[in-house]
C-alpha cells in the first residue's frame, strides 16, 4: 500500500489496527509488506499485540488477510526480533495465542517437512505447549510423520513416540529457528517424555523459516 509509504512502525501498527474488516479497501492490503516493515525493537510492548489482534480482526472476515497472509519467513523474523516481554504479552491473548499456534502446527508445519528425510520414518510426537486452556493447563498438538507425509491435529489421539513440553515463547523460538532443542532441553525448558534422541533431532526434519 502506498500510502504506508515512510510512516514509522509505530504508525504501521495504527494504521492495520484502524482497517474495518469489513471494508471495500482491503484489496491493496500487503500484510507481509506491512510486517517486513515493522521492527518489534522499536515497538511498545503492547503494540505487537495490538498488530496480531488486529490481523485476527482482518482474517475472521477475510481469509485472505488472515496471519497465513504473513510469510513464513516474515513471521520468523518478527519473533526473532521481539522481546519475551513482547511475546508472553501477545500469547496471553487467547484469540491470538490460538490463531498463531493453530498457524504454526495445522497450516506451517505439515508443509515444511523435508520429504526427502523422512520418507524412511514413520513417528508420532505429542507437544504440549504450556499457559493453556486444555487439560492441566496445556495446549496440545500431535504431529504425524509418516514417509515423507506430515499430519497435525489439536486433539491427540494415539501413543506418541516422544511427549515434548515447552512454554509458548520457547515454542515460537525454535520453530522459527531462534532456539536449539537440544539447548532448550539442557536449561531445563524442554521436557521430553519418551524417545529423547527423536525429540531433539525432530526440528531438522523440518525446513524451518529463518528470521
Amino acid at each position: 500500500m502506498a500510502e504506508f509509504d515512510g510512516l514509522t512502525p509505530s504508525q504501521l501498527v495504527a494504521l492495520v489496527d484502524g482497517l474495518d474488516p469489513h471494508g471495500s479497501d482491503l484489496t491493496a492490503v500487503d500484510l507481509d509488506a506491512i510486517a517486513r516493515s515493522i521492527d518489534p525493537g522499536t515497538l511498545r510492548k503492547h503494540e505487537l499485540t495490538t498488530l496480531l489482534a488486529a490481523i485476527g480482526r482482518l482474517g475472521r472476515a477475510n481469509p485472505e488477510l488472515d496471519l497465513g497472509a504473513v510469510g513464513a519467513d516474515t513471521f520468523a523474523r518478527l519473533i526473532s526480533r521481539a522481546s519475551k516481554d513482547q511475546i508472553q504479552a501477545f500469547m496471553l491473548r487467547p484469540e491470538i495465542r490460538r490463531m498463531v499456534l493453530d498457524l504454526v502446527f495445522l497450516h506451517r508445519m505439515p508443509k515444511h517437512l523435508r520429504a526427502e528425510r523422512t520418507k524412511d520414518i514413520h513417528a508420532i510426537a505429542h507437544f504440549r505447549i504450556g499457559g493453556g486452556a486444555g487439560e492441566g493447563g496445556y495446549d496440545r498438538y500431535e504431529v504425524v510423520i509418516d514417509h515423507g507425509a506430515c499430519t497435525v491435529t489439536a486433539s491427540p489421539r494415539v501413543k506418541a513416540q516422544a511427549t515434548i513440553t515447552l512454554g509458548p515463547v520457547e515454542l515460537l523460538r525454535l520453530i522459527t529457528g531462534n532456539a536449539s532443542a537440544p539447548v532448550l532441553f539442557m536449561t531445563g525448558k524442554l521436557k521430553v517424555r519418551g524417545d529423547l534422541a527423536f525429540a531433539a533431532g525432530m526440528m531438522g526434519l523440518f525446513d524451518l523459516p529463518r528470521g
